[in-house]
């Protein structure tokens, strides 16, 4: 998980770039950008998108996306939570409106459960969980490849009458800031790929401010065309509600879906942590070229959403890492029990067919305890 960019006490359960970026969206709303500063922060959202995705191509490793087909049960899995679980329940939720949500706010929602999984989060939360790691790091991996192509597909098939303005021009501006960006990256990380893995922290900064651009640019344009006196913040209080709901709702079907299909422990919690949860990064980029001057109103929702799986999944990691421990504490207890019952086996052997008896009664008491 990506580190704040400002230290908060560990016992303030609220993320710090969340706070950085509600601190944007406060900028915005106090001093939006109009006329010709407008333009330029518009241009320069435009760009820092590409570069984003530009950065995300060269640093994704082909070799260990490929090694990790090899897992392609539990890969197929967290791509079935993220684009077809997700959409499904997204577009169940269309009977709240407008009774619940209004029709903005849901096309957020929707547009929410159409993007990819998150990759930092997911690989630190199986981490801490002491679940299948490596299977993490390929499942968002996969997730965030397959969604530069399906989450714009997705958004042309079911946003196109929720008022999105979703249209072929849509999807050209897709391929020329995501997917064009994206394989030059790609296609360049032979030689710059370890500039970047040199300088990680600071092209983490550069991802970072990208998308705060992104954020005010979006929210800038909101504030100038009035949309924000549209939501009521009964309104946002429903939104909040039917988030908690969908987030409960894809954490059961990616737990107990995976022990039904037979996963181990340890890959169950790499579904879990990457089936249930969506990319902040990846779709605050992808919403302000699908959404233009409606961005700000559409991620909404995804901001929100973000927020409540950091801290009920980073609960729910601490939970699974106790219990594993209390496992192994128990594992370690009965091999104790064993090791003491074959050395009382191996001292008491000398004394006749009588004390090997005797042995093995007490042995038997020992492990499986007294009855009655």
């Amino acid at each position: 998980m990506r580190r704040p960019l400002i230290p908060l006490p560990s016992w303030l359960p609220v993320d710090g770039y969340i706070l950085a970026l509600v601190g944007t969206v406060g900028l915005a709303a106090l001093l939006p950008a109009r006329g010709p500063a407008a333009t330029v922060a518009d241009g320069a959202s435009t760009g820092a998108v590409a570069l984003l995705f530009f950065l995300y191509g060269a640093r994704l490793s082909t070799r260990e996306a490929m090694d990790g087909l090899r897992h392609w049960r539990l890969h197929l899995t967290v791509l079935a939570c993220t684009f077809v679980a997700f959409p499904l329940l997204g577009l169940a939720a269309r009977g709240l409106v407008p009774y619940v949500l209004p029709p903005a706010l849901y096309t957020g929602l929707l547009f929410l459960c159409l993007v990819p999984s998150t990759v930092q989060s997911s690989i630190a939360f199986t981490s801490i969980a002491r679940g299948n790691v490596a299977a993490a790091i390929c499942a968002g991996s996969f997730s965030s490849i397959v969604g530069i192509v399906i989450t714009p597909l997705l958004a042309a098939l079911v946003l196109d009458g929720d008022g999105s303005g979703f249209s072929s021009d849509s999807l050209v501006s897709i391929v020329c800031q995501l997917l064009l960006p994206f394989l030059a990256g790609q296609l360049l990380r032979r030689w710059i790929g370890g500039f970047l893995t040199r300088n990680k922290k600071v092209l983490g900064y550069v991802d970072r401010g990208s998308i705060l651009l992104v954020v005010y640019s979006a929210f800038s344009t909101g504030m100038v065309q009035g949309i924000w006196h549209q939501i009521s913040p009964l309104r946002l209080l429903c939104l909040v509600g039917v988030e908690a709901v969908l987030l409960a709702a894809m954490l059961t079907c990616t737990s107990y879906g995976s022990k039904k299909l037979g996963f181990s422990r340890g890959d169950r919690i790499a579904i879990t942590f990457a089936g249930s949860k969506k990319s902040l990064a990846a779709g605050l980029p992808m919403a302000s070229v699908l959404f233009g001057a409606q961005a700000g109103l559409a991620v909404l929702p995804l901001m929100l959403f973000h927020q409540m799986q950091l801290m009920v999944c980073a609960v729910l990691s601490k939970r699974y890492a106790a219990q594993a421990d209390a496992d192994a504490g128990s594992d370690a207890g009965a091999s104790d029990v064993d090791a003491g019952v074959r050395m009382k086996a191996d001292t008491g052997g000398g004394g006749g067919a009588a004390g090997g008896e005797g042995t093995r009664s007490a042995a038997a008491v020992a492990v499986s305890g007294p009855r009655g």
